[in-house]
């Protein structure tokens, strides 16, 4: 057997854990879920490396981690075993070999995360669990007025729940686009790493936008300041999705389509 670093790609539904992270109070995570199987393939302690923390009843259907094995298995059979353990509602789509010093959060160029804004007086009963019930009409026009002074590089420090901040917190919005279908409005916002609970601010600052009770430069307003205060609610976690991770060297060679329309 020789080690190998494998590369996995991800779907899972967040509803029911406490996030990707391994954390000391609760193996109901995804991070622990996967860590445990392989534990049982190779006898010993594995430690999985996530693109991304997602929280608690987030959702993911391009999530990307690594992990170092000693095994013979190839890629196919590694995402057969992992499938055959694993519960109901996580699922590795792919599976392969990469260079030995990859990781799979160090290495990533750009996330792009995807919410859903259910729009209907009453929200769809099939995914209400994946969106979030605003229960009317949008002014997109307006949320896009705002994308102008989002996009770039800036301060986020106002759009982040983490009050102890130590690190930069700097970062760079490449993309915000917004997409109709029927009565769903999907915001998807790609840049190179997130804050904490940062594209939830986001998208609960322009929620508000959209409904009139803030106006589209107020978001100026919460750069300059770097106030969290400042800025919007924070959207529940049932509406976001991680869609896609990118890295320098494509990995994985087939797009993740959306999951909900």
């Amino acid at each position: 057997m020789r080690k190998k670093n494998m590369a996995l790609l991800l779907e899972y539904d967040g509803s029911r854990y406490d996030g990707w992270q391994r954390q000391g109070n609760t193996d109901n995570t995804i991070e622990g879920k996967l860590e445990k199987i392989l534990e049982r393939l190779t006898g010993a302690c594995q430690q999985v490396h996530g693109s991304g923390r997602t929280d608690a009843g987030v959702h993911a259907a391009g999530q990307v981690a690594n992990v170092c094995l000693d095994t013979d298995m190839s890629e196919g059979e590694l995402r057969d075993y992992l499938n055959r353990y694993l519960p109901e509602d996580i699922k590795v789509l792919q599976v392969r070999e990469v260079p030995e010093r990859f990781h799979s959060r160090l290495w990533a160029k750009e996330k792009t995360y995807t919410y859903y804004i259910d729009m209907d007086e009453k929200s769809s009963v099939f995914a209400r669990k994946y969106t979030y019930a605003v229960g009317k009409g949008l002014d997109v026009g307006a949320m896009e007025q705002a994308v102008g002074y989002l996009v770039g590089t800036h301060d986020f420090a106002g759009f982040c729940s983490n009050k102890k901040k130590k690190k930069s917190t700097v970062r760079t919005i490449k993309d915000i686009r917004f997409q109709v279908s029927k009565n769903c409005l999907s915001v998807s916002v790609t840049g190179d790493g997130f804050l904490y609970n940062m594209v939830r601010i986001l998208v609960g600052t322009l929620i508000e936008i959209g409904l009139g009770k803030r106006t589209p430069d107020s978001v100026k307003e919460v750069l300059d300041c770097r106030d969290r205060q400042a800025a919007g609610f924070m959207a529940p976690a049932r509406g976001l999705f991680l869609v896609s991770v990118v890295y320098e060297t494509e990995i994985f060679p087939v797009e993740v389509e959306e999951t909900v329309r």
